[in-house]
């Protein structure tokens, strides 16, 4: 028979004597209301014409159906709604299968979940991923999921947001069956199922689990909500399933989904999540073709050296990794087989990827081996003469149409590619370590820089699965800049007479994961005291300036490492030392400042502030593209909570 059209989205066919409706809306197969209209119509056909004896759901492309349409959130309601479409299938007098073709989120799957059978294929995920949105899932997803798989495992699936892969879909009892074409194997199961009493997943019993099971769980997602409330109103959510009918549950959801959805919670985080989408884009870059990158080279195979190798092995790369001797070059290689080694042991790897990565994988002292790469990073000391004599030599050894690309956290690229015999080559990639499981990399578009190099460095990192913001040059770049500004504000309220611990204890409560003075801390106080060595000659004269951490490096306390910093970590535990508050009094008394109180609100507005003030300085230099790239760094580098959207949404509240 003729292809039918239900609406411009979707489309059907009948085979024999099932209705095959298909869902084609790119770039997700979103819900948007053109295809709730089309499976509207569809459902109408199927139940008009009485030789069809059941329905297929599927959709076109790699995609099931990404979700509901976040662009429509806000709008006027365009009928029918998600969860009408829901009930409509779930108590349609005909089976309903869902062939789950690519990925089923949110509420696509909403509508697996209302479906009376689900076939998973091999590139299926089934995910509700709402609350890293900061909402819950509006269509039935915490009452239909628990019914499904049981309290404990719905609250990790939606408290989470996690994706299953269809082995897990089908031992959870989320897929009924996998296929290599979930759409051949969905036909026989409709034609099954017809005449046959359907299972509606939302007049299934809740199956009872053990109360410490779903504490557990519970515990497991509160730990790391953090303060936001879309997981917590997941969870209770889930766990009244199992006391109250479908009903009662279906608008307690709804009713919880409305009020998150215009929170200011779920305004950051959908801000957060179209600033990803629009991360990486740069005008100049429209129709360039980037350099194509197949072999990668590491110079230095330290600790961050060792986690790029690692993010590059495990996408496909190949790595040749370089040290200065052959010793070196073999605790390189046992480093990196060691960050593999880890990854299987934790199931994030399989052992046979492993053995594959290590087969992809050289470690030498030979500097001449360069030559067959692509791209090379370097990943040495953080000393402008190490570098540039890196980049002069390496000149005579790579191809002309290599890309050179410094991983350097605060000197200027510009002055390490001028000194190149191919200055417009050069890139910056900086990453954060550590560099295998860190998301975020600046990519920095340095003054000679060829767009064919910058869009090569950013095609690079995305097929590392990595977030790349691009920006120009300064010292620090965009996030070691802010964070600069934020350290310096908050060593100023410490000096006027707060304590290190209560601003983190501040920025704790506003969502922080850690305070600036533990973060200082961990990350080492060392490498700020050198900047700040650097920079003493042309440091202007007449500007605040806090001694306070230079005398914690003077004495040796150069944080967590060290068992001293701000803090004492002597007991293995962060603690507060008198000594430290002795020297900040003392350093208050020699410049005759009386300490006053703060209040933890005027802390984090201060520190926030003092974030979104550089923040707009880099946007009026041309440091940074848009404000949404300077949240996505504080986000994703440095720890800034997601949930409020980043400094620079934060101040446009």
């Amino acid at each position: 028979m003729d292809a039918l059209a239900f609406s411009t989205s979707v489309s059907g066919k009948i085979e024999d004597d099932v209705l095959l409706v298909s869902i084609d809306n790119p770039p997700v197969n979103a819900l948007s209301a053109h295809v709730r209209q089309g499976l509207t119509e569809a459902l109408d056909h199927a139940a008009t014409l009485e030789a069809i004896t059941g329905v297929v759901i599927t959709g076109a492309g790699r995609i099931f159906i990404g979700g509901a349409d976040i662009t429509e959130f806000g709008k006027p309601p365009v009928e029918p709604s998600l969860p009408e479409i829901i009930e409509r299938i779930e108590n349609f007098a005909k089976p309903v299968v869902a062939a789950v073709n690519g990925a089923a989120l949110g509420g696509g799957c909403e509508i697996a979940l209302a479906c009376h059978g689900r076939i998973a294929g091999e590139k299926a995920g089934f995910g509700l991923p709402e609350v890293k949105l900061g909402i819950v899932p509006g269509a039935g997803g915490t009452q239909r999921l628990p019914r499904l798989i049981g309290l404990p495992q719905a609250i990790d699936l939606i408290g989470s947001g996690r994706t299953v892969k269809p082995a897990e879909a089908l031992e959870l009892g989320l897929a009924d069956d996998m296929a290599a074409d979930p759409l051949d194997a969905a036909l026989p199961l409709v034609r099954t199922m017809a005449g046959q009493p359907l299972r509606r997943t939302g007049m299934l019993p809740v199956p009872v689990a053990e109360q410490a099971a779903v504490d557990t769980a519970t515990r497991k997602i509160l730990s790391k909500a953090r303060g936001q409330a879309a997981p917590a109103e997941a969870v209770r959510l889930i766990t009244a399933a199992a006391h109250n009918n479908l009903e009662t549950g279906l608008t307690d959801e709804r009713a919880t989904f409305l009020r998150l959805r215009d929170s200011e919670e779920s305004a950051a985080l959908r801000h957060v999540f179209f600033a990803e989408r629009s991360a990486g884009k740069v005008e100049k870059l429209d129709g360039v073709t980037p350099r194509k990158i197949e072999t990668v080279g590491i110079v230095g195979t330290g600790l961050m050296g060792a986690g790029i190798a690692v993010a590059a092995l495990t996408t496909g790369y190949r790595v040749i990794g370089v040290e200065q001797t052959n010793e070196a070059a073999e605790q390189g290689r046992e480093r990196i087989a060691g960050i593999l080694e880890k990854s299987v042991q934790s199931k994030r790897l399989a052992p046979a990827m492993r053995d594959d990565c290590l087969a992809r994988l050289t470690v030498t002292a030979d500097t001449s081996e360069l030559a067959a790469a692509d791209l090379v990073i370097e990943a040495v000391f953080d000393d402008l003469d190490v570098k540039t004599g890196l980049f002069q030599k390496l000149d005579g050894i790579v191809r002309k149409d290599a890309i050179l690309a410094t991983n350097t956290s605060y000197l200027d690229p510009d002055l390490i590619a001028a000194r190149t015999a191919r200055p417009e080559r050069v890139v910056g990639l900086h990453f954060f370590s550590p560099a295998h499981i860190m998301r975020l990399v600046e990519v920095v578009d340095c003054k000679a820089t060829e767009p064919q190099v910058l869009a090569g460095a950013l095609a690079f990192a995305k097929r590392l699965g990595k977030l790349p913001i691009v920006c120009g040059v300064t010292e620090g770049f965009i996030g070691n800049r802010i964070f600069s500004a934020y350290r310096r504000e908050a060593e100023f309220m410490v000096e006027d007479g707060a304590a290190p611990e209560q601003v983190d204890a501040a920025l704790e409560a506003y969502g922080f994961p850690m305070g600036i003075f533990a973060v200082n801390d961990m990350a080492g106080l060392e490498i700020a005291w050198a900047r700040r060595k650097r920079q003493a000659a042309s440091r202007d004269p007449d500007a605040r300036y806090i001694e306070t951490a230079d005398r914690l490096c003077e004495a040796g306390r150069l944080g967590r490492k060290a068992g001293r910093g701000w803090y004492d970590y002597s007991s293995g535990e962060r603690a507060v030392d008198p000594q430290v508050t002795a020297l900040i009094e003392a350093a208050r008394a020699a410049k005759n400042i009386v300490p006053r109180a703060f209040t933890d609100e005027e802390i984090v507005t201060r520190l926030l502030k003092a974030m979104a003030d550089e923040g707009a300085a880099l946007l009026a230099e041309g440091i940074a593209i848009r404000s949404s790239d300077i949240d996505l760094v504080m986000i994703n580098g440095y720890g800034f909570p997601a949930h409020k959207g980043g400094p620079m949404f934060s101040a446009s509240r």
